[in-house]
């Protein structure tokens, strides 16, 4: 008994689709000499279609179709040299009086010509600019590929749209699907690659559009047929290439009648197919075949870039991740804790199931991970294959036997934590199948043809979904790429964090001797600073009272100034940086004018200049504008070439300057610091009406803004006020105050005032004793107590209902604790006025 051949798709490999000796029917062919002198083949319906009797053969092409359309034909192929890119007449008149859309192109050592009804004349590049001008805005991939399948549908009128998408072991996916309601769906669907055979897939790379106009297959075969058997015709780029039986049953069966697919092609390789369904008989015009080309053309190269964007978005973000989890690690000393804690975040990274980390012979997972028990088998079979470099794999059970748990991981990506084999991070996914339904209805049937019920979608399917069994989501070039990332990153840690530690430790030293040589200077600086506020007056004119007013204003502007340098942070505004400095000095009469746009340092660049204009603010305040009444200080600056910020800094109005001697500290640490530390430059001039300063700082080391700059309100300070009461002598008070020296300027205060009953605590624990023997009428409290802070004393008032108020340092009111956010809040160093008026509107308050 014979043997029954199997007949499926992949017979197609085997069958030579690009010369099938015969053409589609809804037009027809010549095939002539290079030059389109003489007809050597034509299709067997070209003397019917074109209106011509008897044998084609070796007649003159001039002949049969005119001199003026022979020409134009051959006008036509010297323009289109490409067999790729046939050149295309539209509406062409022949002497019949018949009109044509005509398609030339070379193949071989000759040329064809493919004529096709044409009944009115149309604009492709119209049609294509209209549905390009449709999708050219889309910046989402997603969006992209739903959006395309849709206006595919609505322009040509098919009953069925779906962008296909290929996978990397051929298999194909319904990625995007637009179709009649009552149809059922493919979307989300993967076939076997054998669906689009080998020889297919390369046809659709040379002629990126294929139309079948009718799938009952019936063939016009080229004549002479000697001749075609002899040396068969090559219809690669041909339009009217006649289909593959095989592919036609595979229509037939799922009940389309005629079909059109596009190429999508990126980078030199089929990424997939535009496929067009319809379920009755339909030929598209040339025209609309060219738009359609141009379109899938267009659609190609804009998913590439969406692509290419996305790709470096993502390597974007997991660099930015990959920092902030240096970062954090650098403090800390557990490369374990570290690794570990770090396994959200690492799975963020990548498209994966679960993470798990096997460090010191330790295991820590999260997500689908394989069973208790066989990590070690795992680690040790990674170790031995591996070689200390990155590795994965889509079938872990298929290269790793003992992998039972298929189900639950299939994908593996593997990565190396040192040189050593040892230590690795895991990346898991689980089998693909384990997410994958089937989108029709589950009873659907399909009319079986000659060949089987082989050739139907759900038959493919299920033949799909038997060869992908026990396997992942393929690991793609960018997760390769991240991984790498993690890899570099983790290696750091794990191999030199004990080193980095060590060597850390010494630099701590050395910063520490130069942080108490900063400190030094800074003290002595600022000692000056409160002494020329002290002096600053120097004519006996300026009234005493107007003098104290303007020191208290200038010390407690001097504070805050120091707050908010202390706190500054890694990084910040210039002009927040300038008002810091320059605050002390906008009590008194002098002219201070900030100009320049919104710009912000990073951690380095705000060191470097936070020390530059301290000691600009500093050297004014002792010899400059800022060192007498009148003066005046222009602080401007702006934007340069490559986004370099200019500082101009004028001093006018201080004293006549005088030659310069030797050059101190501050005045090397103005000049060498920004372009020392961040090759920028400074210039300094002493001109004799004031000193004039140029500065320029690298825009690599900046952020420009566009938002406006707006002056941060700072914290209210107390002040002293006529309408406050005055305090009853003898009132008695709770001073809670750690430092001796404060502790005595504030009793001194109140003992000015007439208020001599004061109990004063140096420690919440000292004035939670006193209490027990002491009834304050009210309470002044000192935030934070060095190694204590005064909130169990706040709480204790507040159960005995004796009103408080807060002192601190600090500029703002984050220091104040929870639940006390209506206590007022006064300000250290003490003002005599601002503490009575405080005490006195507490009292008032709570009366």
């Amino acid at each position: 008994m014979p043997t029954v051949p199997t007949v499926d798709l992949s017979n197609c490999d085997r069958e030579p689709i690009h010369i099938p000796g015969s053409i589609q029917p809804h037009g027809c062919l010549l095939a002539c000499d290079p030059a389109i002198t003489t007809v050597r083949r034509y299709s067997a319906n070209a003397g019917g279609m074109l209106r011509l009797d008897g044998n084609l053969k070796n007649r003159q092409v001039a002949d049969l179709l005119g001199e003026e359309a022979t020409h134009d034909l051959r006008n036509a192929i010297a323009q289109a040299p490409d067999s790729s890119r046939p050149a295309v007449i539209a509406h062409l008149r022949l002497p019949n009086g018949d009109h044509f859309d005509i398609a030339v192109h070379r193949q071989q050592d000759g040329a064809i010509l493919e004529f096709e009804p044409s009944l009115r004349r149309t604009q492709p590049l119209q049609l294509a600019r209209e549905m390009i001008g449709r999708i050219k805005d889309i910046t989402d991939i997603d969006l992209l590929i739903a959006s395309s399948a849709k206006l595919v549908r609505s322009v040509l009128g098919y009953d069925r749209v779906m962008i296909y998408r290929f996978e990397e072991d051929g298999s194909g996916k319904v990625a995007s699907e637009a179709k009649r309601v009552d149809l059922e769906s493919f979307l989300g669907q993967y076939f076997p690659a054998t669906d689009i055979p080998r020889q297919a897939r390369i046809l659709y790379m040379q002629n990126p559009i294929r139309v079948i106009s009718d799938a009952r297959g019936t063939r016009v075969d080229l004549l002479p047929q000697d001749d075609e058997v002899r040396q068969p015709l090559d219809l690669s780029f041909a339009h009217l290439r006649s289909v593959s039986p095989i592919h036609c049953e595979y229509l037939r069966n799922m009940g389309v009648a005629a079909s059109m697919s596009i190429s999508i092609i990126l980078d030199n390789q089929l990424w997939g197919l535009i496929a067009c369904h319809h379920y009755a008989p339909k030929t598209l015009t040339m025209s609309e075949r060219i738009a359609a080309e141009m379109f899938g053309e267009f659609f190609s190269l804009h998913l590439l870039a969406l692509r290419q964007k996305r790709k470096l978005d993502t390597a974007n973000e997991a660099r930015r991740a990959l920092d902030r989890f240096l970062q954090s690690a650098s403090h800390q000393t557990d490369v374990d804790r570290i690794l570990s804690g770090a396994l959200p975040e690492f799975q963020k990274l990548l498209a994966c199931d679960g993470v798990g980390l096997w460090m010191n012979g330790r295991w820590t997972a999260i997500g689908a991970v394989p069973p208790a028990g066989e990590e070690v088998a795992l680690a040790t079979f990674v170790s031995a294959t591996s070689e200390g470099r990155i590795w994965g794999t889509k079938s872990l059970s298929a290269v790793f036997p003992e992998a039972e748990y298929p189900e639950t991981v299939s994908g593996v990506l593997a990565v190396p934590l040192s040189q050593i084999p040892r230590d690795y991070l895991f990346f898991f996914r689980k089998e693909r199948l384990q997410t994958l339904n089937w989108a029709g209805n589950p009873e659907k049937t399909y009319e079986t043809g000659p060949l089987g019920d082989r050739l139907t979608p759900r038959k493919s399917f299920a033949i799909w979904k038997e060869t992908v069994r026990h396997q992942a989501e393929p690991w793609q070039d960018a997760d390769m790429e991240i991984a790498e990332a993690i890899r570099s990153a983790t290696v750091e840690i794990v191999l030199h964090h004990n080193e980095l530690m060590q060597e850390e430790r010494s630099k701590a030293d050395v910063r520490q001797r130069m942080l108490n040589e900063e400190l030094n200077h800074r003290v002595k600086n600022i000692l000056a600073v409160i002494k020329s506020l002290v002096a600053a007056p120097g004519q006996e004119e300026v009234p005493i009272e107007h003098y104290i007013g303007s020191l208290r204003g200038r010390i407690h502007a001097l504070s805050h100034a120091h707050d908010q340098l202390t706190r500054g942070g890694g990084g910040g505004s210039l002009y927040g940086l300038l008002q810091a400095e320059l605050l002390p000095y906008r009590a008194g009469l002098q002219t201070l004018s900030l100009t320049g746009g919104p710009v912000t340092l990073d951690a380095r660049a705000h060191a470097v200049a936070a020390l530059v204009i301290h000691e600009l603010c500093t050297n004014a305040a002792k010899y400059g504008a800022l060192s007498r009444l009148g003066g005046s200080l222009i602080v401007e600056w702006q934007r340069a070439e490559e986004d370099d910020c200019v500082i101009r800094w004028q001093e006018t109005g201080g004293p006549t300057i005088g030659p310069i001697g030797r050059k101190g500290f501050g005045t090397a640490l103005i000049e060498r610091s920004i372009p020392y530390d961040l090759g920028g430059s400074s210039h300094l001039d002493y001109n004799p009406e004031g000193l004039a300063a140029e500065f320029r700082i690298p825009g690599r080391f900046l952020t420009w803004e566009t938002a406006e700059i707006t002056e941060e309100k700072p914290v209210e300070t107390m002040m002293p006020s006529t309408e406050s009461q005055p305090l009853q002598d003898g009132l008695p008070v709770l001073l809670v105050e750690d430092q001796v020296l404060i502790a005595m300027d504030a009793e001194m205060m109140l003992a000015d005032a007439g208020i001599e009953n004061v109990v004063t605590a140096s420690s919440s624990a000292d004035a939670l004793s006193r209490l027990k023997t002491f009834t304050p009428a009210i309470a002044i409290l000192d935030i934070n107590l060095g190694r204590d802070t005064s909130v169990p004393v706040a709480e204790e008032l507040t159960r005995l209902g004796i009103p408080f108020v807060f002192a601190t340092g600090y500029d703002d009111r984050s220091i104040v604790p929870d639940g006390f956010a209506e206590v007022p809040v006064v300000r250290k160093p003490y003002d005599s006025g601002a503490l009575l008026k405080a005490l006195s509107d507490r009292l008032r308050a709570t009366a």
